[in-house]
């Protein structure tokens, strides 16, 4: 991974292409009308046929990216930012469908204690991680001389 200098952020080379910005811009702001209809015509119940499969999916998901931040920090790999931003993405995406989905009583208890002791905190953590990623690399890097 490349350091940028404050200065040379902005410069010719270091921004993607022009329509990039406006093109995702577009995309974010055409989902709201969606969201809206969404709102207004979802059933506040529906049966699944593949609900186990989705779920069972999602979490094998889940397990190999946090396997890969582990690897990534182990290896002091230029991919854990990424893996950590993504597994940060996942554990919040985790907590808030099975809060939602949750039954009363038991299963919403269950699933918030889950939310707020493990998959909360991991994506917190996996946000510190991305955060620093580059200047840990960096420093271990200088430290053993691989640079």
């Amino acid at each position: 991974m490349t350091t940028v200098e404050p200065e040379q952020i902005g410069s010719v080379g270091l921004r993607p292409a022009r329509w990039i910005a406006p093109l995702f811009a577009g995309a974010g702001l055409a989902l709201l009308p969606w969201v809206v209809v969404l709102a207004e015509h979802l059933p506040s119940t529906h049966a699944a046929p593949h609900w186990d499969i989705t779920w069972i999916g999602f979490d094998v998901a889940l397990s190999g990216l946090l396997v890969a931040v582990a690897t990534a920090a182990w290896r002091r790999s230029p991919w854990l930012e990424g893996t950590a931003i993504a597994a940060a993405v996942m554990l919040l995406i985790d907590a808030w469908f099975d809060v939602t989905t949750s039954a009363s009583g038991f299963e919403l208890v269950t699933s918030l204690t889950e939310a707020l002791l493990f998959e909360l905190p991991l994506a917190l953590l996996c946000l510190l991680l991305a955060r620093d990623a580059e200047r840990v690399i960096a420093s271990a890097l200088r430290i053993t001389g691989r640079r």
